[in-house]
């Protein structure tokens, strides 16, 4: 198989395979490139469903959305959800297959590998390139044998291979060196250059370690992106919770709404509440204290992919106490998927955990049951007069709301306590505004002003251009034609001692 393209492979998670990709999407996509993203594997809980109900990581779909290209499951074919250190939920090709375990997944991999491998072969057949994204580092010694994702992927697609590192972390060299050095010979001559991520300072210091690394591996550095801290995107790993909201916008008023959101153990769709971070004056920060959580205008139970393990660790955490004070104050608390079937009076859940019936927290009038069958759907509503468009639904858990009960959009209200099973919905500007309203009012946030002017879907169109801009003003952008037309370079030497 000969695909037209290029495989961004990391030093590490979270080093900026993702940022970069999305940034090369958008950069082909300008030039006239049908261009498609590619993930053969993801590991992430943060997902999203396609027009067509499929099931894929929330990265690839806004990476879809960077190539101006419909988002589908051939982009992201194999998808593993962790709900344990040691088990994972697997979707292929958008829909669910099964739960692996460290045992089981071996067995399985040539057919998840042979998925990938079918998706890529189809997108490079109706794209011009396609820009695939690795996952972790492709020198992961103990997995290359079976390796689907990195190396083995840019080995059957025969794709050229550029590593991206990120320098704030410090140790960016000897990452580049050794990521290529721990490589087999073939594998090596596939590894075609580096790109640094998230340098700042004075780039003249950084010249000559870009000519030794150039010197020690035979491989140049295509480029060095800058620092850029405001332009997060839909992220796939849990890495990067902690740096969602971190610029707050000017306030629109005179004082800020805080917003603090639960960061469970096995979060999910966390992605939820960048809408929140968008607007000005709202400040939202992941956090498992009661005191933070007591202190903060809104509360927020996100999303989980362990529900009944979750919930055992915020009681663990003396989380319910402060979320039972919230409600008992009046104070607003919004729960969403796994967290709204928290706030129920019971979950009943045979499924996922195997747990039975446990008690939830007994905030809204409601009870959670778990089915075998999985809701994958694209969800419309109304609340607050707005109709939400933007909302999807990804659960095993279904609620039950008495008949008596506040709706809200598909779940409930009881006094200040929201909850939804719908993701998504604070994208929907207009609906965002008038619930920002209702929490300010009835946390009783005098002097907050909700932005009349924030578009959500305007903001992340700025952060991809942003990033095409960066790509296109920092990256030799020549050498990377090349790489995509010609495949990788001839003669590239290999750096000792290669792999184990």
């Amino acid at each position: 198989m000969g695909v037209r393209g290029l495989l961004v492979a990391g030093t590490t998670s979270d080093a900026g395979k993702s940022v970069l990709t999305t940034g090369l999407c958008r950069w082909l996509a300008r030039g006239g490139v049908r261009v498609a993203p590619f993930k053969a594997q993801n590991m992430s809980n943060n997902s999203m469903v396609t027009a067509d109900g499929a099931e894929i990581g929330r990265a690839q779909w806004v990476q879809a959305i960077a190539a101006r290209a419909e988002p589908e499951a051939a982009m992201n074919p194999v998808l593993l959800k962790p709900g344990s250190d040691l088990r994972s939920h697997v979707v292929v090709m958008g829909k669910p297959y099964g739960v692996l375990d460290a045992t089981s997944f071996g067995s399985a991999r040539p057919a998840l590998a042979e998925a990938a491998y079918s998706a890529l072969e189809e997108l490079a057949a109706r794209y011009d390139v396609v820009v695939a994204e690795g996952a972790g580092s492709p020198t992961e010694i103990n997995l290359r044998p079976h390796d689907f994702v990195n190396m083995g992927l840019a080995r059957r697609g025969g794709l050229p291979v550029v590593v991206v590192g990120d320098i704030d972390r410090g140790g960016v060299f000897a990452a580049f060196h050794g990521t290529v050095a721990l490589l087999g010979r073939e594998d090596q001559a596939l590894v075609s250059g580096f790109v640094v991520n998230k340098f700042r300072g004075d780039a003249g210091l950084l010249g000559p370690g870009l000519a030794m690394i150039e010197k020690a591996t035979g491989r140049p550095v295509v480029g060095v992106l800058p620092w850029l801290p405001d332009v997060w995107l839909d992220a796939e790993d849990a890495l990067d919770v902690a740096a969602r909201g971190e610029a707050v916008r000017p306030a629109a008023g005179s004082r800020t709404l805080r917003a603090a959101v639960v960061r469970f153990p096995r979060i999910s769709n966390f992605t939820d509440v960048d809408p929140l971070a968008a607007e000005p004056g709202v400040v939202v920060t992941f956090t498992a204290s009661p005191s933070e959580l007591a202190d903060a205008d809104l509360a927020i139970l996100p999303g989980s992919r362990a529900t009944v393990a979750d919930l055992g660790w915020l009681r663990s955490r003396g989380l319910d106490h402060a979320l039972r004070a919230r409600a008992r104050d009046g104070l607003p608390i919004l729960g969403i998927c796994g967290g709204y079937q928290m706030l129920a009076r019971e979950i009943v859940d045979d499924v996922e955990s195997g747990a039975g019936t446990v008690p939830g927290l007994g905030l809204l009038p409601a009870s959670a049951r778990f089915a075998v069958a999985k809701v994958v759907e694209r969800p419309a509503g109304e609340a607050y007069g707005v109709r939400v468009g933007t909302a999807y639904a990804i659960h095993h858990g279904r609620v039950t709301v008495d008949g008596d009960a506040e709706p809200f959009l598909d779940g409930c209200r009881s006094g200040a306590v929201w909850g939804t099973s719908w993701h998504g919905v604070l994208e929907e500007d207009a609906f965002r505004r008038a619930f920002l309203r209702d929490v300010a009012a009835t946390a009783a946030c005098h002097g907050f002003m909700v932005a009349p002017d924030t578009e959500f879907a305007a903001l992340r169109e700025q952060r991809i251009d942003r990033l095409a801009d960066a790509v296109a003003e920092h990256l030799d952008t020549a050498a990377l034609r090349r790489l995509i037309n010609a495949g990788a370079p001839a003669g590239l030497p290999f750096v000792a001692p290669g792999a184990p």
